[in-house]
This record gives C-alpha cells, sequence and structure tokens, in this order.
C-alpha cells in the first residue's frame, strides 16, 4: 500500500457508505446487501458505483493528465483537481494507471462509435469517404487525442500492455472496421482491393498526412482548419479511388 493510499475515504465523498451491523442499522442506513457481498444505501450507488462521483474524477483526472502527463501527475493531484478525497479515489481506482486506461477508454468507445456511423452502405464510395476521413482527420489532430497519444507514447517503453491495448481497441479496431467496410464494396463490384487491411491502414494515412506529426511534434500547436483537413482528405480520397476504383474493362 502506498503513502498516498493511507487515508480513508471521506464520508462526504462516498455518501456515508460506512458499514453497519445490519440488525442495528435504523431506518436509511446502510445495510448489507447479502447477494452482492457489498454495503450499499438503500436508493444510493454503492461505493466506487456512483456515476456522477465516477464522472467526476474522470474529469479531473483528464485535465491533470493533459496538463501535466502522466508521469508527472499524482493521485494526490488528481483528488484534488476532482474535488475528492483520495480515499474516495482509490475507492474507484486503485492506481492511476487503471485511472489512466478507464479514461482513454471511455473517450475511445465513444469517439470510434460516432465515427463509423459515417460509414454505411451507400454506392457513392466518394462521398462515404470523405465524410469518413474529415471526421477522423479533425478527431485525430484535436487537442484531446493529440494529448492521449503524446502521454500513451511516453508511456509505452515501460507500460507496453498499454501501448498494445491502445493501438489494438483504438487505431486497430478503426482499421479493422474500414476493412469489412471496403470488403463490402468489394463484394459489389465498387471497389478492386486484394488485401482490404492494408488498403485500410492506406487510407487512414492517407487523411492525416501532414496534419498529425507536426501536431505530436509541436512544430505547431493548434488543430488544422477544416479548409486544411478537407484539403488533405479530398486528395487522399482521389489517390486512393484511382488506385483501388473499379476498374474499367478496355474496349474490345
Amino acid at each position: 500500500m502506498t503513502a498516498e493510499r493511507e487515508h480513508s475515504a471521506d464520508p462526504a465523498d462516498l455518501h456515508g457508505e460506512v458499514p453497519i451491523a445490519a440488525d442495528r442499522a435504523p431506518s436509511g442506513a446502510p445495510v448489507a446487501d447479502h447477494d452482492c457481498g457489498s454495503i450499499v444505501r438503500r436508493g444510493r450507488a454503492a461505493a466506487g458505483k456512483d456515476p456522477a462521483k465516477r464522472k467526476q474524477i474522470m474529469e479531473g483526472a483528464a485535465r491533470v493528465f493533459s496538463a501535466m502527463g502522466f508521469d508527472a501527475a499524482s493521485m494526490n493531484d488528481i483528488a484534488r483537481e476532482a474535488g475528492v478525497s483520495k480515499g474516495t479515489l482509490y475507492v474507484y481506482f486503485d492506481h492511476k494507471e487503471e485511472l489512466f486506461c478507464a479514461l482513454i477508454n471511455d473517450q475511445r468507445h465513444k469517439h470510434i462509435q460516432d465515427l463509423f456511423a459515417l460509414i454505411d452502405d451507400d454506392p457513392d464510395i466518394r462521398a462515404t469517404l470523405t465524410r469518413f476521413g474529415i471526421a477522423f482527420a479533425r478527431l485525430l489532430t484535436s487537442d484531446w487525442a493529440v494529448r492521449v497519444q503524446r502521454v500513451v507514447l511516453g508511456v509505452a517503453e515501460r507500460m507496453p500492455d498499454t501501448g498494445r491495448a491502445f493501438f489494438s481497441e483504438g487505431p486497430g479496431c478503426g482499421c479493422a472496421l474500414m476493412a469489412e467496410y471496403f470488403d463490402q464494396m468489394v463484394r459489389r463490384g465498387l471497389l478492386t482491393i486484394q488485401d482490404t487491411m492494408l488498403a485500410s491502414n492506406q487510407f487512414t494515412d492517407l487523411c492525416q498526412s501532414g496534419l498529425l506529426r507536426p501536431r505530436m511534434y509541436r512544430w505547431v500547436d493548434h488543430a488544422p482548419t477544416e479548409a486544411e483537413i478537407e484539403q488533405v482528405v479530398r486528395h487522399a480520397v482521389d489517390m486512393f479511388l484511382t488506385y483501388y476504383g473499379p476498374r474499367t474493362p478496355p474496349p474490345a
């Protein structure tokens, strides 16, 4: 147990979730829930299960990690920024690695769902790819995404599982979903692709060309404009369809 953790949770933060023997518990006090083996208060979330408190902690952690980076941030800093006691923070998360991963997962799942909702079975592939590419480049070069990528790259050497999970459930998952879309279009004769996973990686790389790296290395400190994103993506779509578009049979 770390020195930071040698503090009890603030009763106000835990909504008074202090164990009381069931045979002595007054009305409205915590009572033992023998089915789940936890102490709960009727009508209130069990310790560590209050979604509003969890959201409060996550938002505070996001601000701390963005401002300080992963290594410099401490659980003390996060508790202070989130406005909770250290004891309450540890009820929800055992350590900052767990909190950081949870923060990434929450945001990543939401963004991936929103992003791939833009892909449908519309036969107008150019419109679909352009719509997706613009949203993808906008997300990837946003302040939140750039900061997260910097932090993950900074810890991946000593926390390889974090780096692998970030890639497999983020960029890797996105490329797999795009490849499935390409498979559908190939079956319909609208694209000519031998390796749809390779094509997926190529297309997403084209959409961020010249936009992401300057942000990652702080050559520029602001997100690209919509006009800059649209220019890159439209050229990416042109190049992609020129190579992978349906082949026109030669004249007889």
